[in-house]
């Protein structure tokens, strides 16, 4: 009998496998680690950035500075990361007026209490942070056509100011490629409608919209048109490793700071496909399992590595409910196929908030049955989102033994975010 910790939550569950049931266990290779310190890695990354001038040089004469951060949904170590930025900033333009703006996409607000967990009491004390906010329209300016014929709608603290930055973490992304660089531009900081029609039916559908790819990735071009049209000037993105530490730092360039961590990332999360009849994962635990909405992720690395009729096991707290009133109107609004059927139909221009992962969950449900380990959200909501609940890991196994038998071959993946699966067996 082997015991695996599945991150869940803010600790992790516990599940409990047979040798003979067990396939494999498959995670990423940066929690390896390094021996620098988090502040060291990064002092390092800003001291020799990629593609551009130090930041310090940068901002010199700017009196009007904008830095756009993570939200409360991502991992992002803001409390390491942003006090060393503001100070770089600072070498170089003492009195210039900054702003950090919270890159909150169709997330909700991030709360004060949220802010003063991710930054700190100095900074939130200190500091002027704006909280992005995708539906109020006044706060928006109209910058340009994006490649796909979508409008570019932006936060005006974005477009009035002298310097642009961001500060984010990459990751494998499902349908984005990969995160971090110009995804803190779209969707981070643009209004409902760009977002919404970044994510429309067609674009997530497309064979090349997918975890790990970014050539001719039709999201990906729009993200990176969006972040050249405002003129971002520099990054800084970090790797993080399974206890959410830095373990890389890139900083400079938007394109070539980001290339550089994407090359690192690829390296160190990419795994072979191992296919089972059964498969266990999570979201990392929290921040990214705080709701139904962001659950996807995992599920898509686990489809990569589940036979089709085969049995994908979901943890995720939910502590935070289903994550948008659009997605729980949506995956609940009939069968698999008359999800997708609805969602087929909608024009890009018409796309509605959150439907993206309602159409990724129909797509996986059409193949795989979806067991969620949820110890927050409703049961019976569960079952009407065509999923089967559990109020544990090794419950949720037996269900699965159930449907694809005793003998059944078991890969666990326990966090699906960190993983990028290949396409080799």
């Amino acid at each position: 009998m082997r015991t695996i910790q599945i991150p869940y939550h803010t600790a992790s569950v516990d599940l409990h496998i047979e040798d003979k049931n067990l396939k494999a266990v498959i995670t990423a290779g940066i929690s390896e680690g390094t021996a620098k310190t988090e502040e060291q890695i990064v002092l390092d990354a800003l001291a020799a950035p990629i593609g551009t001038c130090r930041l310090s040089e940068l901002s010199r004469g700017k009196k009007r500075i904008t830095l756009v951060t993570s939200d409360h949904t991502r991992a992002m170590p803001s409390r390491i990361t942003l006090p060393l930025l503001l100070a770089e900033i600072r070498k170089g333009s003492p009195d210039a007026e900054i702003t950090i703006l919270i890159a909150t996409g169709l997330h909700r607000k991030t709360t004060p209490e949220e802010m003063r967990r991710m930054f700190g009491d100095q900074i939130v004390d200190h500091e002027r942070i704006v909280v992005n906010d995708a539906f109020q329209a006044d706060d928006f300016a109209f910058v340009r056509t994006l490649p796909s014929g979508a409008g570019l709608w932006v936060n005006k603290e974005a477009l009035h100011c002298d310097l642009l930055l961001t500060e984010g973490f990459i990751e494998p992304h499902f349908f984005a490629g990969f995160s971090g660089g110009r995804k803190s531009i779209l969707p981070g900081i643009c209004n409902q409608a760009t977002v919404n029609e970044n994510h429309s039916y067609q674009a997530i559908s497309s064979p090349h919209a997918m975890a790990g790819v970014l050539e001719n990735n039709p999201i990906h071009i729009d993200m990176l048109a969006a972040a050249r049209a405002v003129h971002v000037q520099f990054i800084f993105n970090v790797a993080l490793d399974s206890a959410k530490h830095i373990t890389a730092a890139f900083a400079g360039d938007l394109e070539q700071a980001h290339a550089a961590g994407v090359a690192f990332v690829r390296r160190e999360a990419q795994r072979p496909r191992v296919t089972g009849d059964i498969c266990i994962t999570s979201n990392g635990g929290y921040p990214l399992d705080q709701n139904l909405y962001q659950s996807p992720k995992a599920v898509a690395t686990a489809e990569a590595c589940c036979r089709d009729g085969g049995v994908i096991i979901m943890c995720c707290a939910c502590a935070d409910g289903m994550g948008g009133s659009n997605f729980e109107k949506l995956i609940t609004r009939g069968t698999v196929e008359e999800i997708d059927q609805y969602l087929a139909s909608i024009p890009p221009r018409e796309s509605i908030s959150e439907q993206w992962c309602a159409q990724i969950y129909a797509r996986i449900l059409r193949k795989h049955t979806v067991i969620l380990v949820s110890t927050f959200l409703d049961h019976g909501l569960i079952r009407r989102a065509n999923m089967i609940p559990a109020a544990s890991v090794d419950e949720a196994l037996e269900t699965a033994y159930a449907i694809a038998g005793r003998d059944a071959q078991v890969v666990v993946i326990p966090d699906g975010v960190s993983v990028l699966i290949t396409k080799e067996a």
